[in-house]
């Protein structure tokens, strides 16, 4: 019988594994979508073995990749404290934060969650959760009573896309958190 230190160590590989795995996935299908199974091995430094003994096929593949950036994108929100954190403190954190894993992310990110996926509960949970920082900032009227946060909410979401298709590859997460909330709030109109 394996021994409860061993069993942890292969567990702790096969966890690095998969990490190694996911992170060749999404380098390789970014540059190339229709990379097959061996250009993500050899990006990994596995054997194309390994990949199907920890994925049945490609589209397994392709949903874990989905579910593990969803759970980052997750983190991301929550390590901005959305719920105790100062609404436009909340608001900042999460943005920049948020910045940061959907541009190590972007291929997986992009993929349409399956319906009912852990993925799309995931997604599905952080629109909730953005919706609710954006009452409480309504609250602290830092937007107007009067705003369908339904809509605030798309156009951060926006705002964040755009950011990110920009050329904004070296600039600082937290100037350009700066720079989406403050247009969120304020627009481009004068300030006075």
């Amino acid at each position: 019988m394996m021994s409860e230190t061993a069993a942890r160590s292969l567990r702790a590989d096969a966890e690095r594994s998969v990490r190694a795995i996911l992170e060749a996935a999404e380098k390789v299908l970014a540059e190339e979508p229709g990379a097959s199974m061996e250009q993500i091995a050899a990006a990994a430094g596995v054997a194309r073995t390994t990949i199907h003994r920890r994925f049945a096929n490609r589209q397994a593949l392709i949903e874990a990749l989905a579910t593990s950036a969803a759970r980052q994108l997750a983190q991301a929100v929550d390590d901005g404290r959305p719920d105790t954190a100062p609404p436009l403190v909340a608001m900042h954190r999460i943005t920049a934060n948020v910045l940061q894993v959907k541009s190590a992310w972007t291929f997986a990110l992009e993929l349409p969650a399956a319906p009912d996926s852990e993925a799309a509960a995931l997604h599905e949970d952080i629109a909730r959760r953005c919706t609710a920082v954006l009452q409480r900032a309504q609250a602290d009227e830092l937007i107007d009573e009067a705003a369908d946060l339904d809509w605030v909410r798309r156009v951060y979401y926006a705002l964040l896309g755009e950011c990110l298709h920009g050329n904004t590859d070296d600039a600082d997460p937290d100037a350009l958190a700066t720079r989406i909330i403050d247009t969120l709030l304020h627009g481009a109109g004068p300030r006075g």
